[in-house]
């Protein structure tokens, strides 16, 4: 199901209150950006147990349950997980992983909040998750019934709403830190491939990890940790930061002129961190059109070439990241800039070829 409108996780209590108290809701997200989480918070904030079913692990008797004889009948007995006296919220995770005969197992329970003769105590609520087939997931189509027995709500990761939460939660400051500066590397998009990515799920994992090693840390476990749990590139820039915070090594030095691009081949995640710092404080400092330039801009502008020449020195390859386009080719630096940055840098333009 593709997102016409989507929410960030700060606002998902607020709709949950309103929406989930009178209708079930089914919450669609990418992997790990904490739709499990925030369904058993909202729950809490109820005073109501969660009680999960995952999708992928029933069978359409775990709902329905197993038939008994009473007085000559056979009637269905639902499992006691899901038979309570008490109002509770039932959180069907991964539901559109399930399969069809499962999904059709709840068409009753999500309607009509009844599975045969029982029906879920007056104050229960009915929470839906799953991820979109699009997120490289296990995703099974919904049918147009079970669609429509649904309100839909679509989750999108939020830096700032993480950032908030990982405050009072013991996420590790260099992390925290670090996605300060770059929240764009709080979540990407699930690769085609097997290798880890980054989610806000897998940036908890790691903050565990950190706190679990403590200041023993070496070097090399940490670009284990950091490339286990994280997109290669973000693992990568992780790494340059947490060099720098160790040495005190940051781009302030460089543009200042009081450090040198670091140019030993066991520093080369701190040259790309340092590249990526670089190029994130020209788009924030280079005004778009060079006739409203400052005369700091053009000091800026002038230092930035200059840099680019050392940086290109060093490596090409790391030079080119500071001027690349975006994902979709856009340019991301100002065209005078780049312009400019032709002019002066043959050897880069040579490489962009």
């Amino acid at each position: 199901m593709q997102a016409a409108v989507t929410v960030t996780p700060a606002r998902v209590p607020e709709l949950l209150l309103g929406l989930a108290t009178v209708r079930p809701v089914f919450l669609w997200g990418a992997p790990g950006i904490g739709k499990s989480s925030l369904v058993r918070e909202f729950a809490e904030s109820l005073g109501l147990e969660c009680v999960s079913l995952l999708g992928t692990q029933l069978a359409p008797e775990d709902l329905i349950g197993v038939p008994q004889i009473r007085d000559g009948r056979s009637v269905f007995c639902p499992p006691a997980s899901i038979a309570r006296d008490e109002p509770y919220c039932l959180f069907l995770d991964e539901l559109n992983a399930a399969t069809p005969d499962v999904q059709k197992a709840f068409y009753s329970l999500i309607l009509d909040r009844r599975i045969g003769d029982y029906e879920l105590p007056k104050g229960s609520v009915v929470i839906g998750a799953g991820n979109r087939a699009t997120d490289n997931a296990l995703a099974r189509p919904l049918t147009s019934a079970l669609v429509n027995r649904l309100a839909h709500v679509h989750l999108e990761a939020s830096p700032k709403d993480w950032l908030v939460w990982a405050a009072n939660n013991g996420i590790h400051p260099w992390i925290t830190d670090h996605l300060t500066d770059r929240p764009d590397h709080l979540w990407s998009k699930p690769p085609k491939t097997e290798e880890p990515f980054s989610t806000p799920r897998s940036w908890h994992m790691l903050s565990d990890a950190l706190h679990s090693f403590g200041r023993d840390l070496d070097e090399e476990t940490l670009k284990v940790l950091a490339h286990g749990t994280l997109t290669p590139a973000h693992a990568t820039a992780f790494c340059g930061y947490v060099k720098i915070v160790r040495s005190r090594f940051g781009i302030d030095a460089v543009l200042k002129g009081d450090a040198r691009w670091p140019h030993r081949p066991e520093d080369r995640d701190l040259l790309y961190y340092l590249a990526e710092s670089f190029r994130g404080r020209l788009v924030k400092e280079l005004p778009a059109s060079k006739e409203h330039m400052s005369a700091a801009g053009r000091q800026i502008a002038y230092r930035a070439k200059a840099l680019l020449v050392q940086l290109a020195e060093i490596s090409v390859e790391v030079a080119q990241t500071v001027i690349a386009p975006d994902a979709d080719g856009n340019p991301v630096l100002p065209s005078w800039f780049l312009v400019e940055a032709a002019r002066d840098m043959p050897r880069l333009v040579e490489a962009r070829r």
